[in-house]
């Protein structure tokens, strides 16, 4: 593809569908570029029938059959040269950008570089978080998870062995139109996500129960201290939680359903970063983990003193699936900068590092701060 980087003109999928004629024909490459083709129909070698066929619509695939014509580099470069005129909008695009149709929004093609799911010394820019993978591509090249499909049945009768696993299941790639599917069945696909909100509206209530159960029955700046302790032992289970348990990568047992539990808990977030409504945990699996946190804390302290330390657990809890959130999807201020940064790095940098959310405290103390000489994330299959 041609290097050279302009500023063009971002469009929806409706203005690409109004542009599917004859005399007025664009078509896309990789569902991401738009091109004018209307004076290269009657150029075209294999006739203008054929161009005619996808106008309006992605040529890609057509462009890759070598049954129909093998197309050389210099085909794309002639497009790129000289019929490059714009930028699809994914769905995310469209509402954020392009709700007002009077206004021109103008895009860097110095942001087109497609995704391959390769680890990064320098972390890229933002708008480069956002562009979707080559899915034909990216299947084509590792032959891990065809995007085109259902996840989860992929991991679950996969041929592959755990060191492949795990090697590709850290590789960021980004879906690029909303969620990939996990099971392809409509009625299930729900119960795979989670919006963000559900955390804080679910759990705060028992935050605010718990603590007013343990301040109404004791002395309140004891209750309140032993609120802090709690919320000072969850950064160490989030810590904990993080490094042994969703990333158990390396003692995985070699079982396609081992991989399977690995990909639903935590493999999926780190396969697919971006995904906006897999960044939290779903309340299901939140108990399951907490309760054995709940069960100890009430067995060992009496139980207004386990009310007060397990409500400070708790919002540390809230406080962490939301940071999680906001990190990814948020633009924050300048003090919260270098923790965004720190968080996406384990993700595009070094995912055996970097095991903090809400800080690096823990990461310092236990030796896996991912600061700014640390390596890259090492790749086995190419």
């Amino acid at each position: 593809m041609s290097a050279t980087t302009k500023t063009v003109p971002l469009y929806s999928a409706t203005d690409l569908s109004k542009h599917a004629t004859e005399k007025d024909c664009w078509v896309t490459l990789y569902n991401r570029r738009i091109y004018d083709i209307t004076t290269f129909l009657d150029e075209h070698p294999g006739g203008k029938d054929i161009l005619l066929d996808y106008a309006g619509k992605d040529i890609t695939e057509v462009m890759k059959d070598l049954d129909v014509h093998e197309h050389s580099d210099s085909a794309y470069e002639i497009l790129d040269d000289n019929y490059f005129i714009g930028v699809l909008a994914n769905e995310e695009e469209t509402t954020r950008l392009l709700s007002n149709p009077d206004h021109v929004v103008e895009v860097s093609t110095s942001s087109l570089n497609v995704n391959d799911g390769y680890f990064v010394k320098d972390l890229p820019t933002e708008d480069k978080l956002r562009i979707a993978t080559d899915y034909k591509k990216d299947w084509e090249n590792h032959k891990f998870l065809d995007l085109n499909k259902p996840l989860l049945w992929q991991v679950l009768f996969g041929k592959f062995t755990k060191e492949f696993y795990v090697d590709q299941i850290h590789r960021p790639r980004h879906y690029g139109k909303g969620s990939a599917p996990i099971f392809g069945v409509w009625f299930l696909e729900p119960l795979s996500k989670t919006p963000w909100y559900v955390i804080p509206s679910t759990w705060l209530p028992f935050v605010c129960y718990f603590f007013y159960k343990g301040v109404t029955h004791m002395n309140p700046f004891f209750s309140v201290f032993l609120f802090g302790v709690g919320l000072f032992v969850w950064t160490l289970i989030e810590y904990s939680l993080h490094r042994f348990l969703f990333h158990f990568d390396q003692n995985l047992p070699e079982s396609q359903i081992a991989f399977t539990f690995h990909f639903l808990a935590h493999g999926v977030h780190h396969y697919l970063p971006m995904d906006k409504f897999r960044l939290v945990m779903p309340p299901a699996l939140f108990i399951v983990l907490c309760t054995p946190i709940y069960k100890l804390v009430f067995a060992i302290f009496p139980y207004y003193w386990a009310c007060s330390g397990f409500a400070g657990g708790l919002l540390g809890y809230i406080c962490y699936d939301l940071t999680h959130y906001f990190l990814h999807h948020a633009k924050l201020p300048s003090y919260m900068q270098k923790l965004k940064k720190y968080h996406l790095e384990h993700h595009y940098k070094n995912y055996e590092l970097g095991f903090g959310v809400t800080s690096w405290f823990w990461d310092k103390v236990f030796g896996t701060y991912l600061g700014d000489d640390a390596p890259t994330s090492k790749m086995k299959y190419d």
